[in-house]
């Protein structure tokens, strides 16, 4: 079978970046993956200049077509943030015939992503083995929501169940309200840097090896790792950490505080920033106190500081504040909703929102440089079976492309 290309569309980013030039040109990936881990896995190899090949069921494609609202042209921001860069087909695996062409298709390959219900790859006959013994340099990468081993390994898993089970609730919320789901969606977005990462150290080792092999990670076992802190103080000790709304109950001054018109949170988490936050606030003998100096005597007396430095704080603006700890090197910021983020000078100078091409939405680049260039968005994310004919595989009905989106 000839090598049919899926590479990335020849983009050239404002910086003078392309295609050609980033560190994964001439990769072949095949995503068969939907919502947010796999594709973002599949996009974040595309962002380093691989050709990723989305493959999608004909009835609506990736869930997340319809996670919406908002929508932009049709498809749901969700899916145009989590696709950009990618060729799409669509493949009917119930389809003996779509098989055979996925497996030849596959031979020429370099990765896999795929996060399927647990156990439909291997009752498809595209297990690691079968597509292994198929084509030894393949590296096949497997996204679970709770593990490829153990009791639960076949179960299904979204976000916030992960959370809840993992226990990322039970040490996130204010100290004295109900354990709090984090707000945004740090396993999948996690799990797909993992799977990436994992893809990414597979292929170097294949230039050694020659094979590729099997890559898993899984929901359940990023939110162990971002647990790793709290496990180490846990596994030490046998407490449940406590919980804070904004900082961290184990340094001290490490938190929001209020100020006359909003809020500020200052990281003064050491002895010398302790020190200069107690003179600037006007309270030099409070780094000679022998209660306050140290972090763990900070900690077992925080009653007996943290509510004096709440009281100064509020006698003032938060730019007031932010002006002068900044101005004697205590770490300190606002707390900014998403707009104020936009309109910041530090995020303009990063420039690390890229508009997607053909889509007109700026979204979220990739959050890496190399020789000081970001790599550019190559292409919008692909209409249902957009790409069908160019791998000359029957064109979707057009009334499919519109069902989870309207």
């Amino acid at each position: 079978m000839k090598p049919t290309d899926h590479s990335r569309p020849a983009t050239v980013g404002e910086d003078g970046s392309t295609a050609s030039s980033l560190p994964l040109t001439g990769i072949r990936v095949v995503e068969i993956a939907q919502n947010i881990a796999g594709p973002y896995a599949g996009e974040i190899l595309a962002s380093l200049g691989a050709g990723v090949l989305k493959v999608e069921r004909p009835e609506g494609g990736d869930d997340a077509r319809g996670w919406g609202p908002p929508f932009w042209k049709g498809m749901a921001t969700t899916f145009h943030a989590m696709n950009r860069g990618k060729r799409g087909i669509t493949l009917d695996l119930k389809d003996p015939e779509a098989i055979a062409w996925l497996k030849r298709h596959l031979c020429e390959c370099d990765v896999l992503v795929q996060n399927l219900r647990p156990g439909v790859m291997d009752d498809l006959g595209l297990d690691a083995a079968t597509l292994l013994e198929l084509n030894p340099r393949l590296v096949y990468c497997s996204l679970w929501a709770f593990g490829n081993k153990g009791p639960m390994h076949l179960k299904p898993g979204y976000e916030p169940m992960i959370q809840a089970f993992a226990g990322m609730f039970s040490v996130n919320g204010t100290e004295d309200g109900p354990p709090a789901r984090v707000g945004m969606q740090v396993l999948d977005l996690g799990t797909g840097v993992w799977a990436a990462l994992g893809c990414i150290a597979a292929l170097f080792r294949r230039h050694a090896t020659g094979r590729g092999g099997i890559v898993d990670t899984s929901l359940f076992e990023t939110a162990l790792g971002w647990l790793g802190v709290h496990f180490a103080g846990f596994n030490a000790t046998g407490e449940q950490p406590r919980r804070h709304r904004s900082g961290n109950p184990r340094v001290v001054v490490f938190q929001s505080f209020e100020t006359s018109d909003g809020e500020i949170v200052v990281a003064a988490a050491n002895d010398r920033l302790f020190a200069k936050l107690a003179r600037e606030l006007g309270h030099p003998e409070w780094a000679e106190d022998p209660r306050f100096a140290s972090n763990a005597l900070r900690v077992a007396n925080k009653t007996e500081v943290i509510p004096r430095i709440e009281a100064i704080l509020r006698t003032a603006s938060t730019s007031h504040w932010i002006e002068r700890l900044e101005a004697i090197g205590v770490p300190c910021a606002p707390i900014h909703d998403l707009q104020q983020v936009t309109e910041q000078e530090q995020t303009t100078a990063l420039g690390i929102f890229q508009d997607i091409p053909g889509a007109d939405l700026k979204v979220v680049g990739l959050p890496v440089s190399f020789d000081g260039q970001r790599p550019p968005v190559g292409c919008k994310a692909p209409e249902l079976g957009q790409h069908n004919r160019d791998l000359g595989l029957p064109p979707i009905d057009a009334r499919e492309t519109n069902k989870e989106t309207t």
